[in-house]
C-alpha cells in the first residue's frame, strides 16, 4: 500500500530538490511511517510537489484531502493546482462556489473542516503543519488509516514530534540560494530595541509589550528615514509588532510621501487582491502587516522591514522567506531589522532543525544550540558571521586577552553584495547634478550627495545631467531630514 502515491503522470519537470523530497517520502513509507513531514522552505516550489503527489493517489483510485491555514489561502491553492492539471477540485469552505463533496481532491480552510464532517480520503497533505490545528491531530489520532503529509519551511513547534513520525529536509535555504532558486540577500540592524522587561507569554514577547518599545517616536521615525536613504524604492512588506503599530507606521510613510498599504486579518478578499495588484504594478510600495503577510505570499518583494521583535525562530524564518524569492530587477534582498531579530536569532541561513520537537505538554522545551551570531562590520555596517566581511572585505581584528561575544549589531548574509557598477555611479552623479541645476545649489552640492554616498569623491565621471527616479528622490530626502535633525539637535 505504500506505493499508493508514486506513479503520478509528471506534466512539469521537477526540480532536484523536488524530486529529492518525493523519494524520501518515498522511503520514510517504506520503513512503515504514516505521518511525515517534508521540511520544504521558502521557494522550494511546495505546490509542484504536493500535486505530483496528488496525481500519484489520484492514479490509485484514492481521495485526497488538502488543508489550507487560512481561508484567504483556499482561492490561492485551488487555482495553483489547477495550473498543475488537477481539475476534480472540490472546496470545503463557507458556501464557496466549487463545493462539490464527490471531487476526489478536496481543498480545505482547517477552521471548516472542523465544523464539518470530514470526508473520506485516503492521503491527507497538511499544508503549514507547524501551526498545529486539532483537527488534524485528531484525525491522527482517530484515523490510523489515513496517511498524512506535512508540509512546512519552520517544522519546529513544541510537541509536534508526538504526533508525526518523521521528518524528511530535501534542502536547505542556503542550499536553495546557493543553486540560484532564492536570492541573496544583505540585511542590516540600524536599531537594537531594549527587550528587557517586556513581557513573555508562550514563548514570545506579548503583542502589547513589543509594540509599546517599537512605537517610540525615535524609533518610528527611524524606520520611515531608513528605507529613504537604504530602501532602494523596492517594493517592500513591513511587519509591525501590532495592528495599532503597523498603522502608524504606515500613516507615517504616507506623510513621507511614500504609497503605503495596510492589511490586517480583517481585509476582506476583494481589498487584498486589490492591494496586490497595485503592489505588483508598483502603485504600493510598502505594505504592512503584522503577522497576515507572513504565510502564503508569493508577491514580488526585494525588502523587508522587520519592526516586530520576536523570540520565534519560526515566526523569523517566516517573514524573511516572504522576500527570498527571486524577482526580476531585484535579485537580492534588502533586510532592515529594526527589532533586533537577526542579531538575537541569527541569519535564516543558519538557523535549522532537522529532528521534531518531542517536548510533553507541561515540560520546558530542551535549550537549543546557538547559532553562531553574526556581528556589524565596522566599516559598512553590513551584518555578517565570521572575520572578514563578505560585503567590503574589512577585516574584524579581535583584541587579545577579550573573548567575543555573539549578538552585537549586525549585517546578514550568505553572499558577497554586490558593489554598485560605475555605470550606477555614474547615474547617481548625474542626477545630483540635475537637482543642483533645478535647485540653484551651489556646485559642490552634488559631490558631497555622492561622497556621502558612496565614501569617495566623484572622480572620473562626466558631468552629464540625468533627471532623478523615486529612488535617488527618496534618498536625497532622507538626508534632507537627517540634516535637520542634526542642526535641531544643536
Amino acid at each position: 500500500m505504500n506505493d499508493m502515491f508514486w506513479t503520478p503522470p509528471i506534466r512539469k519537470t521537477l526540480r532536484p530538490h523536488q524530486s529529492k523530497a518525493i523519494e524520501l517520502i518515498r522511503q520514510s513509507l517504506g520503513k512503515g511511517f504514516k505521518r511525515i513531514v517534508c521540511q520544504a522552505a521558502t521557494g522550494f516550489g511546495k505546490t509542484l510537489t504536493a500535486a505530483n503527489i496528488i496525481e500519484g493517489a489520484l492514479a490509485k483510485g484514492n481521495r485526497v484531502i488538502f488543508t489550507a491555514p487560512a481561508v484567504s489561502l483556499i482561492n490561492q491553492t485551488v487555482e495553483a493546482f489547477e495550473n498543475e492539471g488537477i481539475e476534480d477540485i472540490g472546496v470545503m469552505q463557507a458556501s464557496h462556489p466549487r463545493t462539490n463533496p464527490a471531487a476526489q481532491v478536496q481543498v480545505c480552510s482547517v477552521q471548516t473542516l472542523a465544523r464539518r464532517d470530514i470526508p473520506e480520503a485516503a492521503l491527507v497533505i497538511v499544508d503549514e503543519c507547524h501551526l498545529r490545528a486539532k483537527v488534524i491531530e485528531q484525525l491522527m489520532k482517530e484515523r490510523d488509516d489515513i496517511f498524512f503529509i506535512g508540509l512546512s519551511a519552520t517544522p519546529w513547534a513544541k510537541g509536534m514530534g508526538l504526533l508525526w513520525q518523521d521528518m524528511v529536509t530535501p534542502c536547505t535555504i542556503l542550499d536553495l540560494i546557493e543553486a540560484g532558486y532564492l536570492s541573496e540577500f544583505r540585511a542590516f540592524a540600524p536599531d537594537i530595541p531594549d527587550m528587557t522587561g517586556v513581557p513573555v507569554s508562550k514563548g514570545d514577547y506579548t503583542e502589547a509589550g513589543a509594540a509599546e518599545v517599537m512605537a517610540g517616536s525615535a524609533l518610528m521615525a527611524s524606520v520611515v528615514d531608513t528605507w529613504l536613504e537604504k530602501g532602494e524604492n523596492r517594493p517592500t512588506l513591513l511587519f509591525g509588532a501590532s495592528c495599532a503599530h503597523a498603522q502608524q507606521l504606515h500613516e507615517a510613510f504616507q506623510r513621507a510621501g511614500v504609497a503605503t498599504a495596510y492589511v490586517d486579518a480583517y481585509t476582506d478578499v476583494v481589498e487584498r487582491q486589490l492591494i496586490e495588484r497595485r503592489f505588483r504594478d508598483g502603485e504600493i510600495k510598502i505594505a504592512c502587516s503584522v503577522r497576515t503577510l507572513t504565510t502564503g505570499v508569493d508577491w514580488p518583494v526585494s525588502c523587508i522591514i522587520d519592526a516586530a521583535p520576536t523570540k520565534s525562530k519560526m515566526l523569523h524564518v517566516q517573514k524573511i522567506g516572504r522576500g527570498l524569492r527571486v524577482n526580476k530587477g531585484t535579485e537580492d534582498l534588502l533586510i532592515l531589522d529594526h527589532a533586533g531579530n537577526s542579531l538575537r536569532l541569527g541569519l535564516v541561513t543558519d538557523i535549522a532543525q532537522f529532528t521534531l520537537d518531542t517536548t510533553k505538554p507541561g515540560e520546558k522545551q530542551k535549550a537549543e544550540g546557538k547559532e553562531k551570531l553574526p556581528k556589524e562590520c565596522a566599516n559598512c555596517a553590513a551584518l555578517h558571521v565570521g572575520l572578514t566581511c563578505p560585503f567590503c572585505g574589512h577585516e574584524r581584528k579581535p583584541v587579545a586577552g577579550v573573548e567575543t561575544v555573539d549578538g552585537e549589531l549586525i549585517e546578514l548574509t550568505p553572499k558577497k553584495a554586490k558593489e554598485p557598477t560605475k555605470e550606477e555611479k555614474q547615474a547617481f552623479y548625474s542626477r545630483a547634478l540635475w537637482m543642483a541645476d533645478t535647485r540653484g545649489y551651489k556646485s559642490g552640492w552634488a559631490a558631497n550627495l555622492y561622497k556621502g554616498k558612496f565614501n569617495v569623491w566623484p572622480r572620473c565621471l562626466h558631468d552629464g545631467r540625468l533627471e532623478p527616479d523615486q529612488a535617488f528622490l527618496n534618498y536625497e530626502k532622507s538626508r534632507r531630514i537627517a540634516y535637520a535633525k542634526r542642526k535641531g539637535a544643536n
